[in-house]
């Protein structure tokens, strides 16, 4: 028997994208090592792997990211 029972974060109302099971959620109902959100809407959940994969690009896009990189491989 667990000594504390492990409760799961979020709010009625906050969407969320569950990985393991691959489903929207409408407040914690998985573990959230499992759930990406909150999102405002269960649309925006739906697109909870669409809208990471954008970021990422826009992440590996952006200059920012790359300074250092950059200025290290023109000098060498």
């Amino acid at each position: 028997m667990a000594l504390f029972k492990k409760k799961a974060a979020g709010k009625p109302g906050e969407w969320f994208y569950c990985l393991e099971h691959r489903k929207v959620e409408e407040g914690p109902e998985c573990p959230a090592k499992d759930r990406m959100g909150p999102y405002t809407t269960r649309s925006e959940a739906e697109r909870a792997m669409e809208i990471a994969a954008e970021r990422n690009v826009q992440w590996e896009n952006d200059p920012r990211w790359h300074e250092g990189s950059a200025r290290g491989g023109d000098e060498s």
